[in-house]
């Protein structure tokens, strides 16, 4: 046996099926889990104590306990561990770390000329739309991740203007849950086109692959661009992602 290893529980990560969502991260207190190029990963057997308090939090079953040989769990390792995690990421989970934008912009004054929304459709939240409901059909959907709209600051002329708006959260939210409406949603209505609006943290890239996987499931082939947006205000990239063959 090679030396500091032992037949023990410990977390198995199945990168298939996990989106990318960060709930594992922040469930495990032992900084065991962290997102790498938007997918979970176990950075060191020595920080994983095999208890599995990240099963329940993962929304795709992606995580499971297998027995076999690792490194022993080291408790010392991970205290040094979650030292450097709080000084190199205040705030966890890139999500949920603080960012200073710098100074505000100061407000002017109110003109004459009153800012005209260019919403068009109540409810927005993803959970509340009926896949049924009248202004879907035809449609060109935005769907977009609910921090968008304070991070851009054009986001109506820019994103919302003669869209019909779908907003959610990937991280806070049932992404299982947003995958079937919107697979519903898309085999129900003739739609133009998708276009998701997500943030660069990795957790947030969960909103786009629903929305794949639930285009892939409907077997509909409307066009769907896929925009980021950086926490400054910026947009990062943006393409159109085509039907994937079956």
């Amino acid at each position: 046996m090679i030396a500091n290893r032992q037949l023990r529980r410990i977390v198995h990560i199945d990168e298939d099926k996990c989106d990318g969502c960060g709930l594992c991260v922040t469930a495990c207190a032992e900084g065991a889990i962290q997102l790498v190029d938007g997918k979970a990963r176990l950075i060191s057997e020595i920080y994983c104590d095999g208890l599995g308090a990240c099963l329940g939090e993962c929304p795709r079953g992606a995580i499971t306990i297998e027995e076999r040989l690792a490194e022993a769990f080291d408790p010392t390792a991970v205290e040094h561990h979650l030292g450097r995690l709080v000084q190199a990421e205040p705030g966890g989970c890139p999500s949920a770390q603080v960012h200073a934008l710098g100074q505000a912009p100061q407000v002017q004054p109110l003109s004459d000329q009153r800012p005209v929304s260019a919403l068009g459709n109540w409810p927005v939240q993803l959970r509340l739309v009926p896949p049924n409901a009248a202004y879907l059909r035809h449609a060109r959907l935005l769907i977009t991740a609910d921090c968008v709209p304070f991070a851009y600051p054009d986001f109506h002329r820019r994103f919302l203007s003669g869209k019909v708006a779908l907003v959610g959260c990937p991280k806070l939210d049932d992404a299982a849950f947003y995958r079937t409406k919107l697979t519903d949603l898309l085999g129900q209505n003739p739609i133009q086109s998708i276009e998701v609006v997500f943030m660069e943290v990795p957790c947030c890239t969960g909103l786009a692959r629903l929305t794949l996987d639930a285009r892939q499931a409907a077997d509909n082939d409307v066009p769907l661009r896929l925009t980021q947006i950086s926490i400054g205000g910026d947009i990062l990239g943006s393409e159109v992602v085509r039907q994937q063959a079956p």
